[in-house]
């Protein structure tokens, strides 16, 4: 628990003041932890962090990052669809020139992986202050919803928690904790709109706390599954008594696409 707490705040020591500051500082720091959170689940796929496969999984997952212009990026004429595409077609080939050292499985591993993190730390980008984003207040909004809905799990769990949520994925949670969670975004959000109000109607608002605690425990959820069928215990070792990267923005990853297509932000 001590090193748990110490390591918390040395994260936190360096995290805010990019999130805080925002621009190309935040980018790069967005764009390492993507790449570590994406050479986790490569890891967990047994998976060389140094192969071909990862070097056109990090690119994929460098493309995904970028804002919808794609100024940064050198095959302009390309779009994010038509750069996925020819991703699949070298990675499938690939499988052919290795004779299936490297697997159909293995390629679905990068594919999806590259997918799933470059999606969620793309729209942490454009919450932050992308183009059409929302900016520091809506960031510091959603990273409260998360954080209150994991306190208020894991507490009213502790003191209240009979039913599992689902024992097959992750043992120790449950229904009442997960309900605890809920409550606890919901009471953070009001507080929050009475302080700095960011949404056009406390309702409206209390929605999104409820949306964003759903599907941020859906992505824990998922995580956790991710951990069982590898079986490993965390994604990583970079966060000492935390795991890794995907370990502490699981929720996130979910949350944010699924703020954006609510139209939370744009």
């Amino acid at each position: 628990m001590k090193q748990r707490i110490i390591t918390a705040i040395i994260a936190l020591i360096i995290f805010v003041p990019f999130v805080i500051i925002g621009g190309l500082p935040f980018e790069i720091l967005v764009y390492a932890m993507a790449t570590i959170g994406f050479l986790e689940l490569l890891r967990m796929g047994n998976i060389a962090k140094y192969s071909i496969p990862s070097i056109l999984g990090i690119g994929l997952l460098w493309v995904l990052l970028q804002a919808e212009h794609m100024d940064a990026i050198p095959f302009m004429w390309l779009t994010k669809s038509e750069i996925l595409m020819l991703i699949v077609l070298l990675l499938l080939s690939y499988t052919v020139l290795v004779k299936n050292k490297f697997t159909f499985d293995h390629a679905g591993v990068v594919l999806i992986s590259a997918i799933y993190v470059g999606m969620g730390f793309y729209y942490l980008l454009l919450a932050r202050g992308g183009e059409g984003g929302g900016g520091l207040a809506t960031i510091l909004y959603i990273f409260l919803l998360i954080w209150s809905t994991d306190t208020g799990a894991y507490f009213v769990g502790r003191a209240f928690g009979k039913r599992k949520l689902w024992p097959k994925i992750s043992p120790n949670k449950t229904i009442e904790g997960a309900l605890g969670g809920i409550l606890l975004a919901i009471i953070v959000s009001i507080i929050f709109q009475i302080v700095h109000p960011i949404g056009d109607t406390l309702v409206g608002m209390i929605g999104v706390a409820i949306i964003a605690s759903v599907f941020g425990q859906i992505g824990d959820l998922v995580e956790s599954a991710f951990k069982r069928h590898f079986g490993v215990k965390d994604s990583g070792n970079v966060l000492p008594g935390h795991g890794g990267i995907l370990d502490r923005f699981d929720s996130l990853l979910f949350v944010l696409p699924i703020l954006h297509l609510v139209g939370f932000f744009n």
